[in-house]
């Protein structure tokens, strides 16, 4: 098993979980498991590596997530983002959109768990950091009692440790990437069975999960829950996650306190051409359900995306939030 520690995940989210919201997470928490957006093997090799992969040091623990289905493409994929310093591939099997199944990956490559298993295994000879996969319970009118086991069993007779299951189906004939978010129902109790019947394998769970508590009551039954939506809307979900799961002494950072240290993140990375809208885009979430937050969002939202925006945005958006007010609610 890897050295590092799967209970609590963020999971990888195309257009949001970029390296400025990573940073951003990890002043939050020290140590949930970040995970990339999917980045595919055709980028990874022929494309601007250090625009896709590049990252700071602070984000670790982080993974990133491939997309292919190529074994000897994934396995240079592999190859190429350990050099950069991740701390896990993670293969993407769950992904419903129609530009992945064009690709013959993602989702639609339940349907075919030995080619899957062929993948992970080329990596995990191609790289010495743990190699995962993230699957959906079935695909279309599969039998998840039948589909979920057997990519399961084949994963793991490849060398994968860790299987993460985002517990829907995925319908890729009439349902959009969007709705395959949300219609088909969860059945957790898919991924409870499965690490039941495969205890030697490690579990975590994804899905609608919006709470701790939540995760708390998944962590009966697995080994870890990763959060999605919830982790990038409503951020501040996860500022207990170290005191609560990993025995951290130190109280989490107030939103405020969060927002102060994140500053000479924004002011150097606006030194190097980034525009702030890139950066604070993944911050309005922050004071969800807090005393100012509308005002806050409304200030980011409208000042952000101007020519020449500095980190003063962010700034006077602050000063529209009670501190005090918030603390005592944080």
């Amino acid at each position: 098993m890897s050295s590092f520690n799967h209970r609590i995940c963020v999971a990888p989210m195309m257009d949001w979980t970029d390296r400025h919201d990573r940073f951003f997470l990890r002043l939050i928490t020290r140590h949930a498991l970040l995970y990339t957006e999917m980045v595919t093997t055709g980028a990874v090799i022929h494309g601007d590596r250090q625009h896709l992969l590049g990252f700071d040091p602070a984000e670790h623990p982080v993974a990133v997530q491939l997309g292919g289905s190529e074994p000897a493409e994934l396995a240079e994929a592999a190859r190429i983002a350990e050099g950069f310093g991740y701390d896990e591939i993670n293969l993407n099997v769950g992904c419903p959109s129609d530009r992945v199944q064009s690709g013959r990956f993602g989702a639609c490559l339940m349907c075919e768990p030995m080619l899957v298993a062929e993948c992970v295994a080329s990596m995990r000879k191609a790289v010495s950091v743990p190699v995962t996969v993230k699957c959906r319970i079935g695909v279309d009118e599969q039998d998840p009692a039948e589909a979920l086991p057997a990519l399961a069993r084949a994963v793991r007779d490849a060398g994968c440790e860790t299987l993460i299951v985002h517990a829907r189906k995925a319908w890729l004939e009439g349902l959009s990437p969007r709705e395959n978010r949300d219609i088909p129902p969860l059945e957790y109790d898919r991924a409870y069975r499965l690490k039941r019947d495969m205890p030697d394998m490690r579990i975590v769970i994804n899905g609608g999960i919006v709470s701790l508590d939540e995760v708390a009551a998944h962590l009966d039954h697995v080994d870890g829950a990763m959060l999605g939506r919830a982790a990038y809307q409503t951020p501040y979900v996860l500022a207990d996650v170290d005191r609560r799961f990993y025995g951290a002494d130190a109280p989490p950072r107030a939103p405020h306190e969060v927002l102060e240290a994140y500053l000479p993140y924004v002011e150097a990375e606006l030194a190097k051409g980034t525009h702030l809208h890139a950066m604070s885009r993944h911050i309005l979430g922050l004071f969800h359900g807090m005393p100012g937050a509308r005002a806050f969002r409304r200030h980011i939202s409208e000042n952000a995306p101007r020519p020449g925006a500095t980190a003063k945005v962010i700034r006077d958006a602050m000063a529209l939030v009670p501190r005090e007010a918030v603390a005592a609610l944080a």
